[in-house]
């Protein structure tokens, strides 16, 4: 997704793309009015009621963890270093098993024990704590804003790119289609727009991985080439190297556990008991939409390398500078759709899990529930996209370092405070708002400190790295030191889920 901000997207507007653009928008229509007349109140809008079945839950969980990079920003990194870029996708087949494992039933299950609607809750509950309940809202609600600017921002770049828009237009129109069925429907009209655009997220990468398979002469060809040419490039570490490739692989393998869009999702389930084909289910449903991550990223490589295309200016136009020669116009615009349709359910996870912070935590936190959740939370979710469509109009660079700073922030605040907490009896309440204060102090210093160039780590290094390790050895460390609170610190009703 980053790469896909420092630039714009070729022009895309012929009739065929646009209009299977529309096609796609008039579904999401349809969709959203279906859902708007089944949200009756907070817990529909929130979490859908708790009756979402597996396979929708898969599906959609797929689409808002993807989100463009898989489309735009991965075959992007493909092409520019190589295969070391799987490295950021490899930890999907382990980390769908983890969220299973050791979310994924306890969060079903808190849910339906204390009627919990939203990530903060259950760490409030965890530690019978509203300071870390609140700590964590405040975390989830700053990152949130990064992260739906640099969706925003992209969706502008598509929408500019299919219907010649200006960004500045593209953003705003991509911002109010979202907004049309996240204000009426919640969660619920999101889910289910999920389902549809994962499915032409599955759909269209499977198609445009044959398509890969035999442009330039073929892959065997391609890659011959590419091996006389860079011979690291499809070498195991790629071109970065194994420091960076491992770094990769920790960030995006552990740090998925503390995604609270994804993780929010558990609390939807109908059925915890079919949670044993959830991690099969959800490894199928990612490896068949990264086929176009890496196809499209190494093809492109060797068509430069070969000679059969120029050099890209910026790597983000490998997707569609591939579909425009190698593809048929409806094929590009069935991927096109299917990046509007990630970015737009990534996007739409962010605002309900904004809105729920800003309706649901900080209230809790500081002693008070709002009345009506469900008229705040919808006033909330038109407020976080506002201003997150506001912060897309700045710079590229500035919305990519926040969407770096938001990934970050996520991981390393949420994770050991809930993924290890609801696991360790240990765990202290001290422990838990200590992690969450340093992962949010040690991002935010260390992001900044870099996008202004005052400071670097070492390459292969990140600072989303450094924040996770350093937030689990805090929250190790205080919980021992306070371990003689630990117990005490605990609901029975809460233990007896931990030792489900």
């Amino acid at each position: 997704m980053i790469a896909l901000l420092q630039s714009s997207l070729p022009t895309l507007t012929q009739p065929k793309i646009v209009g299977v653009a529309l096609v796609y928008f008039a579904i999401v229509a349809v969709i959203a009015t279906w859902a708007t007349r089944r949200t009756k109140n907070a817990n529909d809008f929130f979490v859908a009621g708790a009756g979402i079945g597996l396979w929708t839950l898969a599906i959609a969980k797929m689409a808002a963890t993807l989100s463009g990079f898989a489309f735009i920003g991965g075959p992007g990194l493909v092409y520019t270093i190589g295969i070391g870029a799987v490295f950021i996708i490899l930890p999907g087949a382990i980390s769908n098993a983890l969220g299973a494992w050791v979310l994924a039933k306890k969060m079903r299950l808190l849910g339906e024990v204390r009627g919990l609607i939203t990530v903060p809750d259950a760490i409030g509950a965890r530690y019978r704590s509203r300071a870390a309940q609140g700590l964590s809202a405040v975390g989830i609600l700053i990152a949130v804003v990064g992260y739906m600017a640099t969706n925003l921002l992209a969706l502008g770049l598509v929408i500019d790119a299919i219907f010649g828009t200006g960004l500045g237009a593209g953003i705003w129109i991509g911002t109010a289609i979202i907004l049309t069925y996240s204000v009426a429907g919640g969660i619920l009209a999101g889910i289910y727009t999920d389902v549809f655009q994962g499915s032409v997220m599955a759909i269209a990468s499977a198609v445009v991985f044959f398509f890969a398979l035999k442009s330039g002469g073929g892959m065997d060809h391609l890659s011959q080439t590419i091996m006389q040419a860079d011979a690291k490039y499809l070498g195991p570490w790629g071109t970065i190297g194994p420091v960076a490739a491992i770094s990769f692989f920790f960030v995006f393998g552990v740090g998925s556990l503390g995604q609270p869009h994804v993780i929010h999702k558990f609390y939807m389930l109908k059925d915890p008991r079919q949670l044993k084909w959830y991690p099969l289910l959800m490894t199928v449903a990612l490896a068949v939409t990264q086929l176009l991550y890496v196809s499209v990223g190494v093809a492109m490589k060797g068509l430069v390398v070969d000679g059969a295309l120029l050099p890209l200016v910026k790597a983000d136009q490998a997707t569609p500078t591939f579909l425009l020669h190698y593809t048929p116009t409806l094929v590009a615009g069935l991927v096109f759709s299917g990046v509007a349709a990630a970015i737009m359910a990534t996007v739409n996870s962010f605002m309900s899990v904004g809105a729920a912070a800003l309706t649901h935590d900080l209230p809790v936190a500081f002693g008070h529930r709002v009345t009506n959740e469900l008229r705040l939370g919808r006033i909330s979710t038109v407020v976080l996209a506002v201003i997150a469509a506001g912060v897309a109009q700045v710079s590229g660079t500035l919305v990519a370092f926040l969407g770096i700073f938001g990934w970050g922030l996520f991981a390393s605040t949420t994770v050991p405070a809930l993924a290890i907490g609801l696991n360790w009896s240990g765990a202290t309440r001290a422990g838990a708002i200590a992690s969450i204060a340093t992962g949010l102090g040690i991002t935010l210093a260390g992001e900044t400190l870099a996008y202004f160039k005052v400071y670097s780590l070492p390459t292969g290094l990140s600072v989303s790295g450094l924040s996770l390790i350093t937030s689990l050895l805090v929250f190790f460390a205080v919980s021992r030191l306070t371990s003689a609170t630990a117990a005490g610190q605990i609901d029975p009703d809460i233990k007896l889920v931990m030792e489900v």
